[in-house]
């Protein structure tokens, strides 16, 4: 049972007020370490540098998509075990299959509520405290 203040998060989507929506979400849950990037080149650099426990990443970004930033991070050995939630406001099953197969953790769609998004994580982690 992993207490929230204890779990470095990462939030990864294009549109800065969807980030800070986000942030603000997961301050409400206990999170004390909440960084955001823009994008999934960003986010794969900045976690090739900083320990991080969980990614929530939007699919549809410039750059490099949510799906494209799950598959990176998969394959590198040094970050393939942090938990990934796919934000999106789109659940084809094409994506949901395909983030699956890459190894996604969970889905969270939006809009969502701060109890759907403790919902979300506690299937990942388990009950957070």
């Amino acid at each position: 049972m992993p207490a929230a203040s204890q779990i470095k998060a990462l939030i990864v989507d294009d549109q800065s007020s969807i980030r800070q929506v986000l942030a603000n979400s997961l301050a409400q849950l206990g999170f004390m370490s909440i960084a955001q990037r823009k994008d999934g080149k960003e986010a794969l650099e900045y976690l090739e540098q900083n320990p991080t426990h969980l990614v929530i990443s939007d699919f549809n970004m410039p750059v490099m998509d949510g799906l494209a930033l799950l598959r990176a991070v998969r394959g590198n050995p040094a970050i393939q075990r942090v938990a990934f939630i796919i934000l999106t406001s789109e659940a084809s099953r094409d994506l949901v299959q395909d983030a699956v197969k890459a190894g996604v953790n969970n889905f969270l769609a939006k809009p969502y509520t701060v109890a759907k998004l403790r919902e979300v994580l506690e299937k990942v982690f388990g009950p957070i405290t």
